[in-house]
């Protein structure tokens, strides 16, 4: 393979060497930032073989090139731009500058919840296991599994205990990521998160249960309510603490910088949390937490529809990372809420992009689109949804508007059921795990009524659309039946 002339080709579709701010790679993709995006010639790139989708994401323009080949590309790439090598994570800043607000507030908040997911989906798979111990009627009817087999109680117990920690203590988590983010020291910020639910304040989750201590200020009695589970509280927070501790040290000497700085930055944030920024974004969260609630409860299978509906188009906006917040909110009160129903519809979604890659792979008698429907597909059932979305539907639109259908009416059925997680994890066939065990047949249930309905709404639409017969007869190894195909940017 001429990696050489592959990279000539790339940068000529791109718009030449002077309309390349910046680049590098991750472990698949080679990765531009462009100065003018109207410069690059889509179809032109659609043309070289190796290359096996694009998309556009945060202000960067990604080449999907598969691991291996994508480091030779990009090494003879590099010598051609002539440009300086950067990190992906130096040039996420280059590429970030191109967006809009809306666009790098999704972002940030994307980039501070991501670290801690890890955690979250620990914790919330325990959860999970400790539901299938307690859950009645499961494996024994009238009873649980610890009810059935006392032994098990012990352990039971334990891993509830280990679960609740992460929902527990999420303030410190979001505090620490947040205020790193935000251009603060993120131990002040995990250090305020510890502040937020310190054992001397009342347990959030005892709010309407007990009465609060306050504290007497000049007369101004401030409650002593604790933050447990809470998201926006420590988000503003950890804003406002980065700020107030980079314009302290533009004032202090450098003499008292360290001794001064962290205990001004500190108790200021602190004293603010608990007067204004708390009470007020504790009431702001728990209104939008209940206004979906609020969608999910009265509006039935129609507002699951919807949202499964549009859920793949905000993927490819990223604003998708926005529903993080609002999930560990609902799983940090799951007593509550009974858990999260945004990712049982995350599910079906994926699911959905893999069934439309399945679909494709039955229609088409092009051999490379079947190499990669397959594998796309068999990576979107698993939740990885970047391959079969970018490289395959998105390409071809019309298996992308038949998961959007079957996302669309497996979602409906789901939430006709009241279907809910009670964790994070992979969105797809392994989600399974973080289904509440009473509604883990029926979940499975929707993942088969939306394969079937995007498998039938692929065949239809491909078979009837317009510009299509070139996805059905062509056998040749090229990846040029798409290159009449719209691509749908970012």
């Amino acid at each position: 393979m001429n990696y050489k002339k592959i990279a000539e080709e790339i940068l000529q579709a791109l718009g030449g060497k002077e309309n390349i701010e910046a680049a590098t790679h991750c472990a698949t993709r080679l990765r531009v930032v462009l100065k003018d995006d109207q410069l690059k010639q889509q179809s032109q790139l659609e043309s070289i073989e190796v290359i096996k989708g694009t998309f556009d994401n945060a202000g960067q323009f990604q080449i999907i090139l598969g691991s291996g080949t994508v480091n030779e590309v990009y090494a003879e790439f590099a010598k051609l731009t002539e440009l300086q090598e950067m990190s992906t994570k130096e040039l996420k800043e280059v590429g970030s500058k191109k967006l809009n607000p809306i666009q790098r507030g999704v972002k940030m908040l994307s980039d501070i919840f991501i670290p801690i997911i890890p955690a979250i989906v620990a914790c919330g798979l325990m959860m999970g296991l400790n539901n299938i111990f307690t859950a009645e009627d499961l494996f024994f009817k009238g009873q649980s599994l610890i009810t059935a087999y006392p032994q098990f109680e012990g352990i039971a117990a334990m891993i509830n205990t280990f679960s609740n920690a992460a929902y527990v203590f999420l303030p410190v988590l979001i505090g620490f990521s947040a205020a790193g983010k935000f251009g603060g020291n993120p131990y002040l910020g995990a250090t305020l998160g510890m502040i937020m639910v310190h054992p001397d304040l009342m347990n959030a989750y005892n709010i309407g249960k007990e009465v609060a201590d306050s504290w007497n200020l000049f007369g101004f009695h401030i409650e002593k309510i604790g933050y447990q589970g809470t998201v926006l509280p420590i988000l503003v927070a950890a804003y406002l603490l980065a700020k107030i501790e980079k314009a302290l040290r533009k004032i202090i000497p450098s003499v008292l910088d360290n001794l001064l700085t962290p205990l001004l930055t500190l108790f200021i944030t602190a004293f603010l949390t608990f007067v204004i920024v708390g009470p007020v974004t504790r009431e702001a969260g728990n209104l939008v937490t209940d206004g979906l609630i609020w969608l999910y409860e009265n509006t039935g299978f129609i507002g699951g529809g919807i949202i499964g509906l549009f859920y793949a188009p905000l993927v490819i906006t990223g604003m998708h990372h926005s529903f993080i917040a609002v999930e560990t909110q609902l799983l940090a009160e799951v007593a509550n809420t009974g858990g999260t129903f945004i990712f049982p519809i995350a599910s079906m979604s994926n699911v959905a992009q893999g069934a439309a890659c399945l679909g494709v792979l039955f229609i088409t008698k092009n051999e490379k689109i079947k190499s990669l429907a397959t594998a796309s597909s068999i990576s979107a059932y698993l939740g990885i949804t970047e391959p079969a979305m970018f490289g395959v539907n998105l390409k071809l639109r019309y298996p992308f508007f038949a998961a959007m259908i079957g996302s669309c009416v497996g979602s409906a059925f789901i939430t006709a059921f009241r279907v809910k997680a009670v964790a994070l994890g992979a969105a797809g066939l392994p989600g399974v795990i973080a289904i509440t065990p009473s509604s883990i047949l029926v979940f499975v249930f929707g993942l088969i009524l939306t394969t079937l309905v995007t498998l039938g709404a692929t065949f239809i639409l491909i078979k009837t659309g317009r510009g299509t017969d070139e996805i059905v007869n062509d056998e040749s190894q090229s990846l040029n039946p798409f290159k009449r195909k719209a691509v749908i940017k970012q």
